[in-house]
């Protein structure tokens, strides 16, 4: 029997992404999926309701969940929408275990299948799949942007009648899929670029970009493709050397983040006194409290002897068009993993589905998340 697939209206504020875009609308319906979309879901995002073909329009959001078999999200789902899906129904999209324990026993009391997508093993078959990475794409880019709007001087080098003007020094802390995207930013426009990051394999990847790598001696390479903790010898050595480089930086980007965990404080106040007046720094780990002690997440813009400090939340969503291409596309491929002449067969030796499953029959799968929303082991 075909499963149908539901979409509703994103109502988190700022939040003008959607799960599913007409693209990907076609392409599930070429798989023998019915669709259901509430009236106005993409607006915000620039799809209206009459590019999405074959797709029945909801006027509400309850009357979408209520048949949906499998709920495509963005933000994680709120009470009343976990409340009116049918018991046994599919939650995929962005969940936040580590951020709502009360939403992950709501999944597990509604006995929902819900696929937290940020769970996604980092394997090179799940590349196809990875919200982080294609959202973090464009983080990285906006951050460089902002920080040319705030920055008081230009980017590139410009020779004028009045004289040389030199290139902004930009130094990008991370380099992540946000950080590299960050730095090939500020190259594409002009800056003198620094890239730093304690894995040393992302030396070669920073150099590729034609950036410079910031050695501060402090290698921490991890798993998983994430940095491990440094030690607190590691940590004084890195702060020194850093505070001493920042001095002469024009504008520092911040990427450096790990789901599930507080971003590490890498700017301290100190630093930020030492810089020169006129300084940016956009701190785009403000979503987990951020790389720098005195950004304040969100709208506010901190000054701080003359350094201007940016926050910024939800970046993605400020450019809602690409943006959630790149989302429908990742969920599709993951979704089509479990879709047979469609209908739903999820099967539980594939790692990706696996791993990535948050809740199932009234259970929560992933151990990190058990432990902390019930104490217990299984």
């Amino acid at each position: 029997m075909a499963i149908t697939v539901g979409v509703v209206r994103e109502t988190t504020p700022g939040e003008r992404r959607v799960a599913l875009t007409p693209e990907v609308a076609k392409k599930l319906k070429a798989k023998g999926v019915g669709l259901l979309l509430e009236s106005g879901a993409g607006a915000a995002a620039s799809f209206a309701d009459a590019a999405y073909k074959d797709t029945e329009i909801a006027a509400d959001a309850r009357a979408v969940l209520a048949r949906s078999d499998v709920l495509l999200k963005v933000q994680p789902p709120s009470p009343e929408e976990i409340g009116a899906l049918r018991e046994g129904a599919v939650v995929i999209g962005y969940l936040a275990p580590h951020l709502a324990p009360e939403r992950t026993r709501a999944l597990r009391d509604r006995r929902l299948t819900a696929f937290a997508m940020e769970l996604l093993p980092r394997t090179t078959r799940a590349q196809a799949m990875d919200v982080l990475s294609s959202q973090a794409n464009i983080a990285g880019y906006k951050a460089v942007l902002i920080a040319a709007e705030a920055s008081p001087k230009f980017f590139p080098m410009l020779t004028t009648a009045a004289g040389t003007i030199r290139p902004s020094r930009v130094l990008v802390i991370g380099a992540g899929v946000a950080g590299l995207q960050a730095i090939a930013t500020a190259r594409r426009l002009g800056a003198q670029v620094d890239g730093f990051d304690v894995r040393p394999e992302t030396k070669e990847q920073i150099q590729s970009l034609g950036a410079k790598f910031l050695d501060l001696g402090v290698s921490a390479a991890g798993s998983g493709g994430y940095a491990r903790e440094l030690t607190p010898e590691e940590r004084a050595q890195q702060q020194a050397a850093l505070a001493e480089h920042v001095k002469g930086v024009d504008v520092i980007v911040t990427t450096a983040a790990v789901p599930g965990r507080k971003a590490p404080r890498i700017i301290s106040k100190a630093m930020v006194e030492g810089m020169k007046a006129g300084s940016v720094i956009v701190d785009i780990a403000a979503e987990t409290g951020g790389n720098c002690e005195l950004t304040e997440p969100g709208s506010n813009v901190v000054t701080a002897n003359g350094v201007t400090i940016i926050g910024p939340l939800n970046l993605p969503a400020s450019t809602p068009i690409h943006a959630s291409e790149m989302y429908a596309r990742n969920l599709y491929n993951f979704l089509e993993l479990s879709i047979k002449d469609g209908a739903l067969a999820l099967d539980w030796s594939d790692e990706l589905i696996a791993k990535t499953c948050l809740t199932h029959a009234g259970e929560i799968k992933h151990e990190a998340t058990r432990q902390l929303v019930e104490g217990t082991t299984p």
